[in-house]
């Protein structure tokens, strides 16, 4: 693999190689110019850093441990640790940025939080940090997905949160976006927490700078576990904001081989897939210039993944780039594959993982096999919301 790290950094504001920017009506821009500015405030804010850090500590529960899967590493034939962010509070990876994000929204006197969900982990995250902060909340969620996590629905509800159903389109997370960004635009007191690292700037740079996280915590672990750093690191792909966090902190070490799983569904080819890296073209979307996946003509088309995390046609303007400068290799994951994985890690570590971060696991298993490698796999969340699907 050939790659440039000195490449690796965000090329101007916004902005990471060609990919990036803010491409939104103006009413919207002049909002998203403001959180900008609040957010490049708090990154150098000791007070923020100490709030969110300690919440981080005594309320998600971090860090969040790096366990090593003896009978998963015997069976595949690579020696592999589990990040462990199924064991955060809510269950999953996206607590991280909602803590974070409902912080900035407090500063700005936010009254209303809005967010949007495929598989109801960020939903879920986002309710549970409005109801720390006695805030007011509304999920936009597909009418297809609610019907897919209706565990997560009743989380949601059980918290205080309003899940309002989206039935355009297909009824998935795109839609969900959409329809979430336009409640935004006419609501002025009203602050959109975006839960992947996609969309205008400034949430691509933002929700990583929240996850990152992960990947400062995997790599100390790791360190300190094997007095080295790992052949190898693996995460899922929808929007992206797991793998981010992740990656992050690994980018620069060109030893370390980076993977990404994204959801091809029934296959590359069959024509119902959410592999967007692999298949897509560049086009502005939903507010960025990304890769997506789309038509002859260019134009968007619908997704498909059993994952509703990975049911997404867009991805983040990192991932576009780093898929652009192949400093991570994304490999698509079918429904089978995952399913698979998502049975076999239960059975062999008792650990039930989100069928998201099985896509992950079958990558992991897949290219490590018989390598006598040493590898992380971010498992992004636990499975419970998954059980009575497979």
């Amino acid at each position: 693999m050939t790659t440039n790290t000195a490449q690796i950094h965000e090329t101007k504001q916004g902005y990471f190689g060609q990919f990036g920017g803010a491409f939104v009506p103006p009413i919207i821009a002049e909002k998203l110019q403001t959180l900008a500015e609040e957010f490049y405030k708090i990154k150098t804010d000791k007070s923020f850093e100490k709030e969110f850090t300690d919440l981080l500590k005594n309320y998600v529960g971090r860090p969040s441990s790096l366990y090593f899967a003896k009978r998963l590493s015997e069976k595949v034939g690579s020696k592999i640790y589990l990040k462990r962010e199924d064991l955060n509070h809510t269950g999953a990876h996206k607590i991280n940025n909602t803590i974070g994000q409902i912080l900035i929204a407090k500063r700005m006197g936010a009254k209303t939080i809005l967010a949007e969900t495929g598989a109801g982990q960020h939903g879920v995250a986002t309710a549970t940090a409005a109801a720390l902060f006695g805030m007011e909340c509304k999920v936009f969620m597909g009418a297809k997905d609610i019907e897919r996590q209706a565990l997560n629905v009743n989380r949601m509800e059980l918290l205080g949160a309003e899940v309002v159903s989206v039935k355009q389109g297909q009824g998935t997370l795109k839609d969900a976006v959409d329809f979430a960004l336009g409640y935004y635009i006419e609501h002025s007191d009203a602050y959109y927490l975006l839960g992947s690292a996609v969309g205008p700037h400034p949430y691509p740079e933002m929700v990583a700078y929240f996850q990152s996280v992960i990947g400062k915590e995997a790599r100390k672990q790791f360190l300190e576990a094997e007095g080295k750093l790992p052949d190898s690191i693996f995460a899922c792909v929808g929007g992206g904001s797991n793998a981010i966090g992740l990656f992050k902190e690994f980018l620069k070490d060109e030893k370390v081989k980076i993977y990404a799983a994204e959801g091809s569904g029934e296959g590359l080819e069959s024509g119902k897939t959410a592999a967007t890296l692999n298949l897509g073209k560049r086009m502005i979307f939903q507010g960025s210039d990304s890769i997506c996946l789309a038509d002859e003509n260019g134009n968007p088309v619908d997704s498909y993944s059993v994952a509703s995390g990975l049911d997404y046609p867009g991805v983040g303007p990192e991932h576009a780039y780093l898929n652009e400068i192949k400093r991570v290799e994304y490999h698509g994951i079918t429904d089978v594959e995952a399913i698979e994985a998502f049975r076999e890690l239960s059975r062999l570590e008792g650990i039930i993982p989100a069928i998201e971060s099985s896509h992950a696991v079958a990558l992991a298993m897949k290219l490590l096999k018989n390598k006598d490698e040493t590898a992380i796999i971010n498992l992004s969340g636990r499975g419970d919301k998954d059980v009575v699907r497979f």
